[in-house]
């Protein structure tokens, strides 16, 4: 990873530009001027006081987002920091993110909110802190929810932890009007997983592993929708991973409730039938479903039932991840791979358009989060992710940026690249 800081006027030259909004892709050229966008046409003479970059036909994207990550900082650093998070997110095309509460301390006052936002002072990423739901994530008293959204948290969650009480769930939902910021409650029902750790069905029984039900997701998030409903505030539903799920939140659209959903590349990539080789990578939090929990996942995201993709990016150290199923960490990276998961699982194998996938890592998941739609505009800010769509490569450890490299996609071949960053007068470039 090279960055160069480029004040000044650079030229981006012979591109692509994908435009989620218009939902059209041309070909362009586009000036900027100490970080702004003055110009965006096709032909620009490239002049001396320029810095031009020949992009040779690659696509310009807004910078994608990504609304879940776990950037363990503070309290395990040793995991990953904001610092090192940052890095993996670039490397991933992403230049803004949502960090997840789950850190110790919690992000649960308004000092670890802005500890976050110190944290990530100066970094080419922006990072939103999502504040805790309840008071230490144990699911019991309510957080400060309208001084953590003064102190600039963007959505609540209890991260890892669900909120059981429906009563609190109700409470969390309420007061989460007053400031516009959706509830993100861990879908999974703590009593009906049990001591599951991969998804229940047939490859768990036959490799004698305690199993993990849909219901447990799908009770949970019935329950949700219908608080949500009764209390006509807004629901995000992160990492949904199987085929009822996808079901009730499609009814739940259709019957007005004000619900977002998310799904990740590694759900949407892999299925349990990958626990048949007992790597703990695969070890995830909702697990790894049934191939037809798969393609329903795929299909929620081709009728705009999901509405953005998120890595739910977990990073852990190698020892929690090379040992035993049964005590293995869950969780896995995801910022670095999930541009050629995505290209590889939905674009090219002819699911969705390359721009309806550019519309669900920038301005759909920066919708359901009240950001900043992304987008690219003469006197806008410069904030872009240059790709490559078509270019094969195998993912492999030298493209991981992140402290830690629990990925089950190591040595995968992918087609579909981020090339470069360019955001905050800074050109990051990944691949020449």
């Amino acid at each position: 990873m090279q960055i160069d800081k480029m004040n000044g006027k650079v030229l981006l030259a012979n591109g692509k530009i994908a435009d989620p909004v218009g939902e059209i892709i041309y070909d362009s050229d586009i000036l900027i001027e100490n970080g702004i966008i003055v110009r965006i046409e096709k032909g620009i003479t490239p002049k001396d006081d320029m810095e031009t970059i020949n992009l040779n036909g690659q696509t310009i994207s807004p910078g994608f987002v990504d609304l879940h990550v776990h950037f363990r900082e503070p309290g395990f650093e040793d995991k990953e920091t904001i610092e090192s998070g940052c890095r993996a997110a670039l490397a991933g095309g992403f230049t803004k993110v949502c960090c997840m509460p789950n850190t110790d301390p919690p992000i649960d006052t308004q000092e670890s909110v802005r500890f976050i936002y110190r944290k990530a002072e100066g970094q080419i990423v922006d990072v939103f802190p999502i504040a805790a739901i309840t008071k230490n994530r144990k699911g019991e008293e309510l957080t400060e929810m309208v001084e953590l959204s003064s102190a600039g948290a963007v959505g609540f969650s209890d991260d890892g932890n669900p909120v059981v009480n429906a009563q609190i769930m109700r409470f969390a939902l309420e007061y989460s009007k007053i400031v516009n910021k959706p509830i993100i409650n861990h879908a999974e029902d703590p009593a009906l997983k049990a001591d599951g750790y991969m998804n229940e069905g047939v490859v768990s029984t036959h490799l004698g592993i305690p199993g993990n039900p849909s219901i447990a997701e799908e009770i949970m998030i019935y329950r949700d929708l219908t608080l949500a409903r009764f209390t006509n505030s807004r629901l995000h539903i992160p990492h949904v991973s199987t085929k009822a799920s996808v079901a009730l939140i499609r009814q739940a659209k259709a019957n007005g409730v004000r619900v977002t959903a998310e799904a990740t590349p590694h759900h949407f990539s892999l299925n349990d039938e990958y626990m048949r080789s007992f790597d703990a990578n695969g070890k995830v939090s909702p697990p790894l479903r049934s191939e037809a929990d798969r393609l329903s996942l795929i299909e929620g995201i081709q009728d705009g039932t999901i509405d953005a993709i998120a890595t739910d990016h977990a990073p852990h150290q190698y020892d929690t991840k090379e040992t035993s199923l049964d005590i293995a960490s869950y969780g896995m990276i995801g910022l670095e791979s999930a541009f050629g998961l995505s290209m590889t699982n939905l674009v090219h194998a002819g699911h969705i358009s390359f721009i309806d996938l550019i519309k669900l890592l920038t301005i759909r998941p920066a919708r359901a989060m009240n950001l900043p739609l992304p987008g690219i505009k003469v006197g806008e800010e410069a904030n872009l992710t240059i790709v490559d769509p078509d270019e094969w490569w195998v993912f492999s450890r030298k493209d991981i940026y992140s402290r830690s490299q629990n990925t089950p996609f190591i040595g995968r071949e992918l087609t579909g690249r981020v090339k470069s960053v360019f955001a905050k007068s800074s050109y990051i470039r990944l691949q020449d």
